[in-house]
């Protein structure tokens, strides 16, 4: 007898449709064989599908069984085939009709005792099921919250092999789980910039940086509250849109790291690796391709805490995605694409010791040494970073003031009237923010004087900057005049924009 059922395979964030064929000869030695480029995980189904069978009632049957995954060239792994191959079995030795299994997508890990387990990648699968001419999803109940967040598609949660058999015998009804797609900007908690004792000009250049999404790097002695203000660059992003939301969530899906019962990631995604991590861990990649801390940090930040400490190719992988938004992950046997588009917030200190331009505790580096720690973070990397602001050591006095400082929120507010600007400007251009902006836009949105050419001719001599340091001021400065409610770029947002440029290889 021959069975099908559809399922689906992901690799990368992208799913594909697998059809598992099961044929059981009545004749021949008795064997459970899957092909179809199976990987050990997918091998070992066999017994876990042998004691689900056995603890759920089900007689498995002593026979030739051969399962094959098909297309058979394209290499499966993980464990969401268990219960479609169980499934299959079952519908081949007759206890489920085979019509009952045209209109479902099945998948799903099945536990020794035939309970469901949830599986990675849910919304991914369930977001390329029209695609696949399919309505319907049978899945582990852990995955109804994120599943049903595609609209148009019947989502059918259920807890063990039994009730599946049930459910496709219509034995048991079971009405299609629904969810309300919306993201409730109130329940996100971000931590406070009012918490953040001085440094308003940090402050300010956080501003700009979450105003046209520009990469920003703090450098400063230990204790001046660097992490502080990267830690609280979320609470001033805009909230995130839905289609943002579900991006982000796919990436988090197929990574395992969506919590059992939650469906859309409504909080931007703020990672922040160890600076022993390895290129790998940070740009995705292994055997089996899997999303890294740039892809995971897509649409929200990834903070690099002493930045000079990471090693230099781990720092060098992030050119890539700095410049395109996305990653590119090739392997032998197929090449996988991550989403990428984060804002990058670095820190460091000036020097060794840490105390290098502090007025309270000497340096005690030689300049020798300062050039060595410096250089460890590439020039072309430093030219992909818009904004370098310095962040001095708080003194007693602003540690003291209780006085109320500007809040989370409010910053907010001028950050999404700016944003709202730029996605006016950008609405025919495919971009959402300045940040993004390629040498036609600023050719079409960022005209300026003859003022603002002396300060940059006089900026680009001084500070030894290159043409793409320069794209970089200009991008800063019209963030600056979207601030400031300015249709053009005045000399003075470029002034500013300048400033933020001060801390150059050749300052080293």
């Amino acid at each position: 007898m021959l069975a099908k059922v559809q399922s689906a395979h992901l690799l990368g964030i992208e799913p594909y449709a697998i059809e598992i064929e099961v044929d059981i000869a009545q004749r021949g030695l008795p064997h459970f064989n899957i092909v179809g480029l199976p990987d050990t995980a997918v091998k070992e189904s066999r017994d876990r599908i042998k004691a689900a069978f056995k603890n759920t009632g089900f007689p498995f049957p002593i026979k030739q069984i051969t399962v094959n995954l098909a297309p058979a060239d394209i290499k499966k792994e993980g464990s969401s085939f268990d219960l479609p191959i169980a499934i299959g079995i079952l519908s081949a030795e007759g206890h489920i009709p085979k019509e009952a299994l045209k209109d479902f997508l099945i998948v799903g890990e099945l536990s020794l005792e035939g309970k469901l387990r949830a599986i990675k990648g849910t919304l991914c699968i369930a977001s390329k099921l029209k695609d696949f001419g399919i309505k319907k999803l049978i899945i582990p109940k852990e995955n109804a919250q994120e599943a049903a967040i595609i609209e148009d598609l019947e989502v059918y949660p259920l807890d063990d092999l039994a009730q599946v058999v049930e459910f496709l015998r219509s034995e048991r009804i079971i009405k299609p789980f629904k969810t309300e797609l919306k993201i409730d900007c109130n329940s996100v908690i971000y931590e406070d910039l009012a918490e953040v004792k001085g440094q308003f000009q940090a402050k300010r250049a956080l501003e700009i940086s979450a105003a046209g999404g520009h990469n920003i790097l703090f450098i400063g002695p230990p204790g001046s509250g660097k992490s502080m203000l990267a830690k609280r660059l979320p609470g001033i992003l805009p909230p995130m849109t839905i289609d943002e939301a579900i991006e982000t969530t796919k990436i988090h899906s197929v990574a395992g790291l969506i919590s059992e019962g939650k469906g859309l990631v409504t909080m931007r995604p703020f990672r922040s690796p160890h600076h022993s991590s390895s290129d790998i861990a940070l740009i995705g990649g292994g055997q089996i391709p899997k999303p890294g801390e740039v892809s995971l940090a897509h649409n929200g930040v990834l903070f690099l805490d002493e930045l000079s400490e990471f090693k230099r190719n781990v720092l060098e992988v992030l050119r890539q995605p700095l410049e395109d938004g996305f990653v590119t992950v090739a392997r032998s046997y197929a090449t996988v694409q991550f989403p990428a588009r984060f804002l990058l917030v670095g820190a460091m200190n000036p020097c060794p010791c840490g105390h290098y331009g502090d007025n309270l505790k000497p340096c005690t580096c030689t300049p020798q040494m300062i050039i060595r720690y410096r250089s460890k973070v590439s020039g072309p990397l430093l030219d992909r970073i818009d904004i370098h602001i310095e962040v001095p050591r708080v003194n007693y006095q602003e540690l003291k003031d209780d006085t109320p400082s500007e809040s989370s929120n409010s910053v907010r507010e001028r950050v999404i009237k700016t944003r709202q600007i730029q996605l006016k400007r950008f609405k025919d251009e495919g971009i959402y923010c300045n940040a993004h902006m390629k040498t036609k836009h600023l050719r079409k949105f960022c005209k300026i004087d003859e003022d603002c050419h002396s300060l940059l001719q006089s900026a680009m001599e001084k500070l030894g900057l290159s043409a793409r340091a320069h794209s970089k001021i200009i991008k800063v400065a019209r963030t600056i005049a979207d601030l400031d409610g300015s249709e053009n770029i005045k000399a003075s947002h470029i002034a500013e924009a300048i400033h933020y440029r001060s801390f150059e290889r050749l300052s080293f």
